[in-house]
This record gives C-alpha cells, sequence and structure tokens, in this order.
C-alpha cells in the first residue's frame, strides 16, 4: 500500500462520486422495474405497472383515509416499559428506544379520530416498522383504546393490521392481550357499532387468531400475507405440499376467510360506503 492507493484514488472518488438521495429509485420486488420513489409515493405505496402493494407507514394511511388528512391523535396509556426485565442480544428497552427512533412513534398500534366523508369515525393502524407490528401490552392497550374511543364516540372502528405476532420480550403478558382486546370488542358489537378490519402484509401469529379474524367486514391488500403459522411449519407438519398462493390474501377470499380484496385505492370509498350502510346514515 503507498500513498496513490491510500490518498490519490480517494480523492479521485469522491469527485466523481455524485451525490443524490439514496431512496431516489424503488426496485419492483415482483418485476424488478426501478420506479421513482416520489412516483410511488403518489400511488399510496403501490409500484404502477405491477400494482405491487409495499408496506404503508401509520402517518401516510392515516392522512389517507381522514378527510383533508387532518385527525387527532388518541395517546396510549402508559403501560411498564420492561415487565420481565428481558435481554437477548440486546435490552428490550434499547430496542424500544431504537423502534421509537426509527418510526417516531411511541409503539405498533396508532389511534386517531376524524371524519371519513363527513361521517365521524376511529381508526386504529398497526406498523410493522415497529418491531415487526408486534403485540405487547402497549400495542394491547392500543387496541382496547381503540375500540373504548370508538365506543364512546359511537363511531365505526377501522382497524389495520400488520403484525407477526406476540411480542416475546413480554411473555405471557404479551399472549394475556389476546382475550383482554377481544373482550374488548365484544363491548363494541353489543352497542351495535361495525368494526372493520384491512388486512395489510403481513397479519400473522397471534393477532391473526384474535383481534384481526373478528370484524363484521375483512378486507385484504393484494398479495397480503395473512396466517397464523408458517407455511413451512405446517408442511413440515403435516407433511405436504401446500397449494400454490397458501396463506395470500386472494386464496383466503375464495375460500371464505376474507370478505374482499380490494387495490389500496378502493379501500377508503368501500369502507365509507359500508360504514354509511351499516350505520343507516345518506350517502356523502
Amino acid at each position: 500500500m503507498n500513498w496513490i492507493t491510500n490518498l490519490v484514488r480517494p480523492k479521485i472518488r469522491s469527485l466523481l462520486r455524485r451525490e443524490g438521495p439514496e431512496n431516489l429509485w424503488i426496485k419492483c420486488p415482483e418485476s424488478g422495474q426501478l420506479v421513482f420513489h416520489k412516483e410511488v409515493e403518489d400511488n399510496l405505496m403501490v409500484i404502477p405497472g405491477s400494482e405491487h402493494h409495499l408496506r404503508m407507514g401509520t402517518k401516510e394511511r392515516l392522512a389517507h383515509m381522514f378527510d383533508g388528512g387532518v385527525y387527532d391523535i388518541v395517546p396510549l396509556p402508559e403501560v411498564p416499559l420492561d415487565p420481565l426485565k428481558f435481554k437477548d442480544e440486546k435490552r428490550y428497552t434499547d430496542r424500544l428506544k431504537d423502534a421509537k427512533a426509527k418510526t417516531s412513534l411511541q409503539d405498533s398500534v396508532t389511534v386517531a379520530t376524524g371524519t371519513l366523508d363527513h361521517l365521524p369515525i376511529t381508526i386504529a393502524a398497526q406498523d410493522f416498522a415497529f418491531m415487526g407490528g408486534s403485540l405487547g401490552m402497549a400495542a394491547g392497550e392500543g387496541i382496547i383504546l381503540a375500540f373504548e374511543t370508538a365506543l364512546a364516540r359511537a363511531t365505526p372502528l377501522v382497524l389495520f393490521v400488520a403484525s407477526g405476532g406476540a411480542r416475546m420480550q413480554e411473555g405471557i403478558l404479551s399472549l394475556m392481550q389476546l382475550p383482554r382486546t377481544t373482550v374488548a370488542l365484544r363491548r363494541l358489537r353489543n352497542a351495535g357499532l361495525p368494526y372493520f378490519v384491512v388486512l395489510t402484509n403481513p397479519t400473522t401469529g397471534g393477532v391473526t387468531a384474535s383481534y384481526a379474524m373478528l370484524g363484521d367486514v375483512h378486507i385484504a391488500e393484494p398479495g397480503a400475507l395473512i396466517g397464523f403459522a408458517g407455511a413451512r411449519v405446517i408442511e413440515q407438519t403435516i407433511r405436504e405440499k401446500l397449494p400454490e398462493g397458501f396463506q395470500r390474501a386472494e386464496y383466503l377470499r375464495d375460500h371464505g376467510m376474507v370478505d374482499m380484496v380490494l387495490h389500496r385505492k378502493e379501500i377508503r370509498p368501500t369502507i365509507s360506503r359500508l360504514c354509511r350502510l351499516l350505520m343507516k346514515r345518506e350517502a356523502a
């Protein structure tokens, strides 16, 4: 190694390197085509052409659903941050700090209120970017808060689900959120208020075994992975090859587990029509 290698070459590379935003282009996971990031953003994070649905952040989803992108966030109740003092490769508290800094969210669930085509509505969104959308105590309280808020305001509830299941760092306390959220859902149903579930990619684990599959109407985004256990685990258990497209939104619709599979652009007007139909309100 000499001064040409150590000094001159890096200088030349720095002069020739073109500076630009790292996320200028997005590569479609299906077709491999490169698309401008701004074009994908304007299309609700759907790749034009292939119509592949990318994951959509909580803020973008709420802004799209509420009239004029205006809504009020309902603060989540405080819960113990690390009840089990859990530590694997990192401390659980450090993982939470990293997730909060990365997403600017308090936890995987966000609850908001506002109007949809002038009809008061409550919307909750689960964000996969926050520790895989896992269900812990804070997220469980968020789901329960969504049901209680809709009940108190006498509005329909829309829940966008994206989760890998229960949060292992909270053990049994995480699993206890499954019956707790189910009880809260029962109170909303007894009041005769509609509950719509939008299943996004992915929706798996214990979440699928509770509030994610207990809605009055189930809508799924195209190609979304929906299931309890992974396909490989199921194949090893039953020792059979699973059908093509197993656990995808279209397969579940064809087999009666999902009511409809809708393009992201169609979800808002569809929920608006269903809300007015079930709430017996006039068309917007």
